[in-house]
């Protein structure tokens, strides 16, 4: 079974930057098409973006030109890059094997001054 653990999450000011990290067990992950999600207090969760084995990517408008995702084949892990962080970017971060549901446990970003 695949077994998802996210880091790279904190308490960053508006405009600040951080990157998550998510790393997959299996040995299959290069053929995997990775995404991130989050879940902001009393929403549900939000589909943010992915990246397929070849690496074309695809986002959501809210993170479109201050997000990337990315991935290293070579050390089963996708990364997400957040950029021009906004309060709004505030929520738990997930990564996802599209196809599956399993999760992991998620790391808390949090933009606040």
């Amino acid at each position: 079974q695949v077994q998802l653990v996210e880091s790279g999450g904190g308490l960053v000011q508006p405009g600040g930057s951080l990157r998550l990290s998510c790393v997959v067990s299996g040995s299959i992950f290069s053929l995997y098409t990775m995404a991130w999600y989050r879940q902001a207090p009393g929403k549900q969760r939000e589909w943010v973006a992915q990246i397929i084995s070849g690496g074309s990517t695809n986002y959501a408008d809210s993170v479109k030109g201050r997000f990337t995702i990315s991935r290293d084949n070579a050390k089963n892990t996708v990364y997400l890059q957040m950029n021009s962080l906004k309060p709004e970017d505030t929520a738990v971060y997930y990564c996802n094997v599209i196809g599956t549901s399993t999760w992991g446990q998620g790391t808390q970003v949090t933009v606040s001054s």
